[in-house]
């Protein structure tokens, strides 16, 4: 009897240290995913300093690059990532494979092909990537515990997921909730243990290389009285009206693929990818270069109260988002879509006669658009209250993300889930 438990006992441990390393890894490409975006982000901006007509040139030759290298070597890795972790936690509590969508392969191609797509200007961000490349290194190593359940397969897919999202935006919290209102819908006993093991490990691997920094910045909010009420209601009617918009727009190709536009993109999905480059570099010609990349560095400016948007910068940045997407790069939406809300955050506060504190506008507007694209009203609230150091407003960011939700859901189904069918339609096998 003690030689079996001893043995039990060599298990587990053997179990937690391999989890362990894994979580550490995981957190490891997260980190070294933001080094590379931030790269490349910087490499575009000196290509393009004071010659505007570079994008011309630029932008279609590294889409076409991109999606070509994409679909020769690491096909799997394109889009956001999100809908390909849904697909593969469905897909494993059946006893299916996805190697399809998760593996090491995809994880390192996403990080490599997600930065070349932002030296070519591409409004995309890395945090939805970060999801899945966490979740392949998660994935992978499951078959090398001491048996097979020992975890099961789809926990280990969730809690790399959560862990991507905490590790990405350094919100822990957020990765907890995210994993239960986005990527599993569920949360057992018996996963809650990998899954919170796993954020704190990759979570303190991101605070150890980057240090503990918000998104953002460190801004705090002053008190907050009875005439946030007014902004709460606007900013939710109206990122909740865009934000449907902006979904039913990512899921167009899937759900008209009898259209003449994606029947061409499906058999020249290489040109089709350098037209959309020429796309978005008109519209950051016409838009003053506000599109282009993720938007962080644009959107910390706009918090910071730094910079103030013209009233066309949400229009450019939603539609470069879109077009970036239909393209086919890997690059995800979470860092567009703030920076859509912060823009639109600029220009509500003006129309509101707002000047003097911008803060808690911009932050309704960042936590309303997100929450009513992904339809996660609670994890966008905690995204953007972890982010801006603004736990004053935990309760009118709940508002404005529930107000936002209920509006896009009258719009448009929920985005992940719909695009995550697409993928598991693709990628499961035939029969019983």
């Amino acid at each position: 009897m003690a030689r079996l438990l001893g043995t039990i006992s060599t298990l587990r441990w053997q179990t937690r240290i391999k989890l362990w390393l894994a979580a550490l890894l995981a957190g490891l490409m997260v980190v070294a995913f933001a080094k590379l975006a931030d790269m490349a982000l910087g490499f575009f901006a000196y290509l393009t300093s004071g010659r505007a007509w570079v994008p011309l040139i630029l932008t279609p030759t590294i889409g076409m690059l991109t999606v070509w290298l994409t679909r020769r070597f690491c096909p799997g890795a394109e889009g956001s990532g999100i809908p390909q972790v849904i697909a593969a936690t469905w897909l494993a509590a059946k006893g299916k494979p996805v190697n399809t969508l998760l593996s090491l392969r995809i994880a390192f191609g996403k990080i490599f092909l997600g930065a070349l797509a932002l030296v070519g200007g591409f409004s995309a961000g890395r945090e939805g990537p970060s999801v899945q490349v966490a979740a392949s290194v998660m994935h992978s190593i499951h078959s090398f515990f001491p048996h097979s359940r020992a975890l099961r397969m789809q926990d280990l897919i969730l809690a790399g997921g959560a862990a991507g999202v905490a590790a990405a935006f350094n919100t822990p919290l957020a990765g907890i909730v995210f994993a239960i209102e986005e990527l599993g819908r569920r949360l057992e006993t018996r996963t809650s243990g990998v899954l919170v093991s796993t954020i704190i490990i990759s979570g303190l691997v991101a605070v150890a290389l980057l240090g503990n920094y918000n998104y953002f910045g460190h801004l705090k909010v002053g008190n907050l009285d009875r005439t946030i009420i007014l902004p709460i209601i606007v900013a939710g009617l109206l990122t909740g009206l865009l934000g449907g918009l902006f979904s039913r727009l990512m899921l167009w190709p899937q759900q008209r693929k009898d259209l003449k536009v994606w029947r061409w993109r499906n058999e020249y999905p290489i040109y089709f990818a350098g037209l959309c480059g020429l796309l978005i570099a008109i519209i950051g010609l016409v838009g003053g270069g506000l599109s282009y990349g993720s938007g962080y560095m644009i959107t910390s400016q706009v918090v910071s109260g730094e910079l103030v948007l013209p009233w066309h910068a949400p229009l450019t940045r939603f539609l470069a988002t879109i077009v970036s997407y239909y393209s086919g790069i890997p690059g995800g939406i979470f860092a567009p879509a703030l920076a859509v809300g912060a823009s639109l955050g600029s220009n509500l506060a003006q129309l509101l006669g707002i000047p003097a504190d911008t803060i808690p506008v911009i932050a309704l507007c960042m936590a309303g658009f997100l929450a009513a694209v992904t339809q996660a009203p609670i994890t966008s609230a905690i995204i953007v209250m972890e982010m801006i150091d603004g736990h004053e407003m935990v309760i009118s960011l709940m508002a404005v993300t529930l107000i936002a939700k209920a509006v896009s859901g009258r719009l448009s189904p929920e985005l992940y889930q719909h695009l995550a069918l697409g993928f598991r339609t693709t990628n499961e096998p035939a029969g019983p």
